[in-house]
């Protein structure tokens, strides 16, 4: 299955797409004519017709291998059929974000990182890059399983709209890997933003992780392996002092305590554990076992101010699961803090709020803890308009009644 998986990616990476990996100064500018500016943009046009029809060829085919994969039990089709209800109260909002992921200039999709199928990310450039801009490396969640980079765009478009740089970073899900590679993938898309950012306007001094839900554990678990690795003086693509901070959203950080949690949840325990390759290695993929083992204990002075947050309705993960993992952080002495939304659900923080428009007091913490000692940054965003409204107020409360998640 994996190896026609990867087939599918591999074929579809091989249509239309803006696969930029550096930014280059432009040369000699040459006059068009009406005639020549028309078919480039008709052109353009069709690559990016090309590139949507592919980029849902690929989700298409990976849905239905994944559902011939997991069995067509009760539970899996009532939370199938739920998500597809969810989806089309939401798509009022979806269809403009989609609109402009698939169409703005400021998207540059699938850039390639590395060597696996889905080694690409999505970057999300502000405006004007007058001067170097802050640029946070974002992985997306999906129950290791439907996990894509396509997700961020909503946070990559109203965090480029003040000034930060997002690069949206994909990975392999299951059945196409287990949680190995999808750690080895974000590690080393962490690795090219952290290298390249400078390439497309990003200031490599000020690089923020951030994940949610499955991708906070996921980039959690890059981020502490990799402070392990410096810890013991082993070879390096990019170090953890390169991280300014990391922010956990809605993540789950012990593995072991949360098994039985998604057995009840519909993510079986069998299908779990083959995720994290087995039931020896879920503390191995736990950071908040990580950061408890003594033989880690020199790799936690290395690790940035970690952040998480967390809505206390959340039933997906609980919010003792960012609780527990923060007061396990302070307690071997490494900077965290926690922040609970009361009322809040798993996809209130990360999909109905900002689709909401307005105030956004988990997006107005992130843009000012990031645009902090920048006066300037924080002028404009003083004096930025309040965020449009995508959805109708009736259609958001219909769906966080009627969420899988």
């Amino acid at each position: 299955m994996a190896t026609e998986n990867e087939q599918l990616l591999s074929r579809a990476s091989t249509l239309p797409s803006n696969n930029y990996k550096r930014r280059r100064k432009p040369l000699n500018k040459t006059k068009s004519t009406p005639a020549t500016a028309g078919l480039c943009r008709q052109g353009s046009f069709s690559r990016e017709i090309g590139h949507a029809a592919a980029e849902t060829y690929l989700i298409t085919r990976l849905s239905f291998k994944l559902l011939s994969y997991l069995g067509l039990g009760y539970r899996w089709i009532t939370r199938l059929l739920g998500l597809a209800l969810y989806a089309m109260l939401l798509m009022p909002g979806f269809l403009q974000v989609a609109f402009y992921y698939f169409f703005s200039p400021l998207v540059r999709r699938s850039v390639v990182y590395g060597d696996q199928p889905r080694n690409r990310l999505d970057l999300y450039l502000p405006e004007d890059i007058n001067r170097p801009k802050p640029v946070v490396a974002f992985v997306t969640g999906g129950a290791w399983i439907i996990g894509y980079k396509a997700w961020g765009s909503l946070l990559g478009k109203q965090l480029s709209e003040h000034d930060i740089i997002v690069a949206c970073i994909d990975y392999r899900n299951f059945p196409q890997g287990t949680i190995g590679d999808m750690v080895e993938d974000v590690s080393q898309g962490i690795s090219f933003v952290c290298n390249t950012i400078a390439d497309y306007g990003g200031d490599p001094n000020r690089i923020y992780l951030m994940g949610q839900s499955a991708g906070a554990h996921i980039s959690s678990c890059a981020l502490m392996k990799q402070a392990i690795k410096e810890s013991r003086g082993e070879s390096v693509s990019w170090t953890t002092s390169q991280i300014k901070a990391y922010f956990g959203l809605s993540g789950g950080y012990n593995l072991p305590n949360l098994v039985d949690h998604f057995n009840n949840r519909g993510l079986y325990r069998s299908i779990f554990l083959s995720i994290m390759e087995g039931e020896e290695s879920l503390r191995n993929f736990s950071p908040e076992i990580m950061v408890q083992d003594q033989s880690s204990k020199a790799a936690i002075p290395l690790l940035p101010h970690i952040i998480l947050f967390h809505g206390t309705s959340d039933s997906s993960i609980p919010s003792d699961s960012s609780k527990t993992f923060v007061d396990t952080l302070c307690r071997v002495e490494a900077q965290a803090e926690l922040i609970l939304y009361d009322g809040k659900t798993h996809t209130d923080l990360f999909l109905q709020d900002p689709l909401r428009g307005g105030k956004d007091d988990l997006f107005d913490h992130i843009v000012a803890y990031i645009h902090a000692n920048d006066k300037e940054a924080l002028a404009k965003d003083a004096m930025a308009p309040p965020r449009r409204r995508l959805v109708p107020e009736i259609l958001l409360k219909l769906a966080r009644r009627i969420s899988p998640f």
